[in-house]
């Protein structure tokens, strides 16, 4: 004869067996449709049922990540680290896939220098956190404020003299900090930083981001990786829905969203990045197959996972001379961009 599961009870309420099996199907039948809120309800309802569940706890973390619930998919995830949940290295995976989209390198460094440190990395997976760990060193950097010149005062700002600042931290401050002021007085300056050769691309598009915001509406000329474009700010596409770029994180994610969430949102954000970087241009090879390809290619070198453009030319439908190229382009891209990486 079949035991009968025991019913349960939680605040004099009582709760059919097998109920967290059920709200367990339909919130992560949800999350893969992409209901997001109600994957979260399902899930939250599942885990109060059964708390240290790894597949409820898992798809609540990816659930929270995907409706941009940030804080709440970390504190999710410290717990199950805490608490020895799930495999191990996949939730520091997603721990730090959090803490990227929080913008929280230096708790990314902690993290990753503490396991380097207990020597607890699985061989395969050291090179894959020694990338991470560099990049986030870089970036954390980039969030200190500089305290070995006095802050200038606002009020009293006549010149940017962006070319004057010892180091892109500095000029990432100043035009950060003009988000919210009339930047037409320092149109020329700004004119003049966007077409010279030694500008930062990164600071470009800031600059032509805060233009296009402010409505600028007359030409300008702006100068990255060795081109040359006149561009009108306010017509332009906004940086984050640029299409070609909607149109390669689409290939990446029919491809990687269900098999591999935690690396499709590492590559996500590589792609973001590199189109930040380049914008306003267009640059070859013009398929977007290729530079999905070249994308997932990279992302995988830099994981520590063995890559084959062969392989990769099958899956996207493109020859490996164009992913190639476009490999080519996005190392460029990043060296020029991040120099110290």
């Amino acid at each position: 004869m079949k035991k009968r599961e025991q019913v349960k009870r939680k605040d004099n309420i009582i709760y059919f067996p097998g109920l967290e099996k059920h709200l367990t199907e339909k919130g992560l039948e949800s999350l893969r449709l992409k209901n997001f809120e109600d994957a979260i309800t399902l899930l939250e309802e599942a885990k109060e049922l059964d708390p240290e569940n790894d597949e409820i706890l898992i798809g609540l973390v990816l659930a929270y990540f995907e409706a941009a619930a940030f804080k709440k998919a970390k504190k999710l995830a410290n717990e199950m680290l805490l608490k020895g949940i799930g495999d191990y290295f996949q939730m520091v995976d997603l721990y730090l896939t959090v803490l990227i989209q929080l913008h929280e390198y230096t708790e990314i460094v902690s993290t990753i220098e503490a396991l380097l440190e207990e020597m607890e990395i699985p061989p395969d997976k050291h090179d894959h956190f020694l990338t991470i760990l560099q990049f986030s060193r870089r970036m954390a950097e980039q969030q200190q404020p500089d305290l070995t010149e006095p802050a200038r005062e606002e009020s009293n700002l006549k010149e940017l003299n962006l070319f004057s600042l010892h180091s892109l931290n500095e000029q990432i401050q100043l035009v950060a900090n003009l988000a919210d002021k009339n930047i037409r007085p320092f149109v020329s300056e700004i004119k003049a930083y966007l077409i010279a050769e030694s500008g930062n691309p990164f600071l470009k598009t800031m600059l032509l981001t805060l233009l296009k915001e402010q409505e600028y509406d007359k030409e300008i000329e702006i100068q990255k990786f060795n081109q040359i474009v006149k561009v009108v700010p306010e017509q332009l596409s906004e940086v984050k829905l640029l299409p070609r770029m909607m149109e390669i994180k689409k290939l990446l994610e029919d491809r990687l969203e269900q098999r591999d969430p935690v690396l499709f949102e590492n590559i996500n954000g590589m792609v973001e990045r590199i189109f930040f970087n380049i914008y306003p241009f267009h640059l070859e090879p013009e398929e977007s197959e290729a530079w999905a390809a070249a994308f997932h290619f990279l992302a995988f070198e830099y994981f520590g996972v063995e890559a084959n453009l062969q392989e990769m030319s099958q899956e996207y439908e493109v020859t490996p001379e164009k992913i190639n190229l476009a490999i080519v382009r996005i190392r460029e891209i990043e060296e020029i961009s991040y120099p110290n990486i």
